[in-house]
């Protein structure tokens, strides 16, 4: 049986500290950072990246929990972007038309699944992303 101290297997952890509770303030910047996403409806193009950039570039340094979920929020913003690309491009099929509906949809839910799980102190990790930033 692994624990979370073991050196392979399922619950393999290198950081003792990954056991210690995340406090209220980490998990609320680590929301925030998520839900800054949404600023691209408020600054079109760039404020679903410039937002969640600035949060995670002013409070990564505070928690890993905000590293992380910062760096998290980052590459689903940039993988979007990549999205918006291809479905702009895939517009001339019509196809595109069809991803211009479901992005922002997918973009709305997501950002609150990972609202939620992070507040929660949960490590959440979106589907279907790109991870550049490491």
């Amino acid at each position: 049986m692994h624990d979370a101290f073991s050196s392979s297997g399922p619950g393999f952890r290198s950081d003792p500290s990954a056991l210690e509770p995340i406090p209220a303030s980490a998990r609320n910047w680590a929301m925030l950072c998520h839900v800054a996403g949404l600023g691209g409806y408020f600054i079109p193009i760039a404020g679903s990246i410039i937002l969640p950039l600035v949060v995670w570039l002013l409070k990564k340094d505070e928690h890993p929990f905000i590293d992380d979920q910062g760096k998290e929020a980052l590459n689903f913003q940039i993988t979007l972007l990549l999205y918006w690309v291809v479905a702009g491009i895939l517009v001339l099929l019509l196809v595109g038309i069809l991803l211009f509906l479901l992005i922002p949809l997918y973009q709305i839910l997501m950002i609150a699944i990972a609202a939620v799980k992070s507040r929660a102190g949960d490590h959440y990790r979106y589907p279907f992303i790109i991870r550049l930033v490491a």
